[in-house]
């Protein structure tokens, strides 16, 4: 029985790659070396196959060839669990290979899965890649709330090869509703979409955006079956972004399937009163804009030359307001401090935007995710990403558009402190910088310091939640007061236009508990090298999230072991923290961080900080 071309294709694939892990060309070259060194006659010029094989079967390569290559049958054992809070098996049979993973019965998740692209025009002439051969990949990134995916990597080809399963869990938000099942009108609510990104990899391992794309999840709510299939139509990316660069064909399924279904006429109703609701939003922000662009100008006609950026273009040719470019990002244990943070943003690559043919710069601003799957970025990127971290960490940030040297456009971050201290963040560096401002007005009693910042001019400062124009009678930084409270030297827009119980119930608090992150690197750091830095952003931090008439009270303490009752129990016999732990009173809220510092032969340092915040 001969088997189809593209079936064909994949059992060689599948040969291929049994074959390389076990290295089974090494050992053939080893045996063939062997043979002829041992069992060639010196008057015998060449070694036969027929001889080749009887020492490959007589050494066992063969059978333990044969013996790895496992092929998927329909007969398959599936064991059920005997208790239904047990995880069980699910089964993607869809895929060349069975694939097995774990689910939790008592959570609702949605299983996507990508079965293949086609319409790939650019690589229409691309010849199939030869087992073994390096070739140009894509690899599809997906973000789904806080849930993050990464396919395999596939040939590029005009029906690139996508056979990947993707498990989402929807949960809910609210406190207490985290661990319970979402039901069909809760998860209608929940209008986070998926955000697909295509990358490509060439055989250098550049990296190239190709597509991003969001797709609208919840029609799978009102289709029978809680199974549907999708046709996603991607278009390219900047000055592309009108054309089409290929087709994905999806299929979305609930898990456990869903109860109850809600009808296709309810789940349409609901998506288009949100479009309806989103683009009303969208005018009525424009209207302000302009509005508030007007008054700027009436301040002085000067500032219409200054960079003030209040819209910018995504990666889709979409205009959005650079607010929503930013917002507070942590990034769990991954980075302990401020200036770590700092440190990773710069290593990322730093690439500006693709622009075909002559002329200025490409305008284009990546979302967070296009940005980090790409692995590289322009300094608005780095910026943007920055200034999220640092939000996250507690501190003021804002990213600063303006102009470096020659007048060339700039973007950095910029952190005020609760003491008026004003440092500003090189994204592409990780340089840190205290800004110090002159009085152009006064009599130079001495020689001012040259500042060591490269920053000239500053147009704008925004975050998540504030956008404030610049309106000093010079935008040179080197002269600017950044007072962002006083009017009369920075605009604001209105936040509203861009965007207790007296009880004895314990509240630990996970924001203050990430807070305290930096300061037990910084005791680590300081029992290593004893030298103590990067505490500034840390008190800052604190006080910042500690409200007026609240008091913070934190006790660090060291082990040299793992075991978390023997800590605790030592921990107890402290007053300090016993007193924290035991704190009662009106609106109190507890935290407490861990962090283990591995060293060799399971050496370690444990840190425990425990923290509490109440009305004094």
């Amino acid at each position: 029985m001969s088997l189809p071309p593209e079936k064909a294709s994949e059992l060689k694939q599948l040969i291929h790659q049994q074959l390389s892990k076990m290295d089974v060309h090494g050992r053939i070259r080893e045996i063939l070396a062997e043979t002829i060194r041992e069992e060639l006659a010196p008057d015998q010029q060449q070694l036969s196959t027929e001889d080749l094989i009887k020492a490959l079967r007589r050494r066992g390569i063969i059978d333990d060839v044969m013996k790895e290559l496992n092929f998927v049958t329909d007969n398959v054992d599936q064991e059920l669990p005997s208790s239904p809070k047990q995880p069980v098996c699910f089964t993607d049979r869809q895929s060349t290979l069975l694939k097995k993973t774990n689910i939790d019965p008592t959570r609702r998740y949605l299983y996507l899965q990508v079965l293949g692209g086609k319409a790939f025009l650019e690589h229409l002439q691309e010849p199939e890649p030869l087992p073994g051969q390096v070739c140009s990949t894509f690899t599809l990134c997906l973000h789904f709330r806080n849930q993050r995916f990464r396919s395999k990597p596939v040939p590029c080809a005009c029906e690139p090869d996508f056979h990947d399963g993707f498990l989402l869990e929807v949960h809910r938000e609210s406190l207490g509703d985290g661990t319970r099942m979402a039901d069909s009108t809760t998860m209608l609510s929940i209008s986070d979409p998926i955000h697909m990104v295509l990358i490509k990899t060439d055989i250098f391992g550049e990296t190239t955006l190709v597509a991003s794309y969001f797709l609208e999840w919840r029609s799978v709510l009102g289709s029978e079956n809680g199974v549907t299939n999708l046709t996603v139509e991607l278009m390219g990316v900047g000055t592309e972004s009108k054309v089409a660069v290929g087709i994905l064909n999806i299929k979305l399924e609930m898990y456990p399937a869903l109860n109850q279904t809600l009808s296709q006429e309810v789940v349409n109703t609901q998506l288009a009163l949100e479009r309806q609701k989103t683009a009303e939003k969208e005018r009525l922000f424009l209207v302000y804009a302009k509005q508030w662009w007007r008054e700027y100008l009436q301040i002085r006609p000067s500032h219409s030359s200054r960079l003030v950026k209040i819209f910018a273009q995504d990666e889709n040719g979409i205009n959005r307001p650079v607010c929503s470019y930013v917002k507070p990002l942590r990034a769990g244990r991954l980075l302990d401090t401020p200036r770590q943070a700092a440190r990773f943003v710069n290593v990322l690559g730093y690439e500006r935007a693709p622009v075909i043919g002559g002329g200025g710069k490409q305008e284009q601003w990546c979302t967070l995710l296009a940005f980090l799957c790409r692995n590289k970025g322009d300094c608005e990127d780095h910026a943007n990403l920055l200034c999220s971290l640092l939000l996250g960490y507690g501190l003021e940030a804002f990213v600063c558009v303006g102009t470096k040297a020659k007048g060339v456009p700039h973007a950095w971050v910029m952190t005020c402190g609760t003491d008026g201290t004003i440092t500003f963040w090189e994204s592409l560096t990780g340089h840190r910088y205290i800004h110090k401002s002159t009085n152009p007005d006064e009599p130079p009693v001495a020689e001012q310091p040259k500042p060591l910042y490269p920053y000239r001019t500053v147009g704008c400062v925004f975050n998540h939640q504030m956008f404030l124009g610049n309106c000093q009678p010079s935008d040179s930084v080197e002269v600017c007061v950044f007072d962002l409270n006083d009017e009369s030297k920075w605009k604001p827009m209105s936040e509203e236009a861009i965007k207790s119980d007296l009880g004895l119930t314990t509240v630990w608090e996970d924001q203050l508990s990430y807070l305290l992150s930096p300061a037990l690197a910084s005791y680590e750091f300081e029992r290593t090298t004893s030298i103590s830095a990067g505490n500034e952003e840390f008190q800052d931090a604190i006080r910042r999230a500690v409200p007026d008439g609240h008091t913070f009270k934190g006790f660090p303490i060291h082990f040299v072991y793992r075991n978390a009752r023997r800590a605790f129990a030592t921990c107890l016999r402290s007053p300090f923290c016993e007193e924290i732990i035991c704190c009662r009173g009106d609106q109190v809220r507890l935290a407490v961080r861990v962090r283990v510092f591995t060293y060799p032969e399971s050496a370690c340092a444990v840190w425990i900080m425990f923290a509490c915040e109440n009305i004094f």
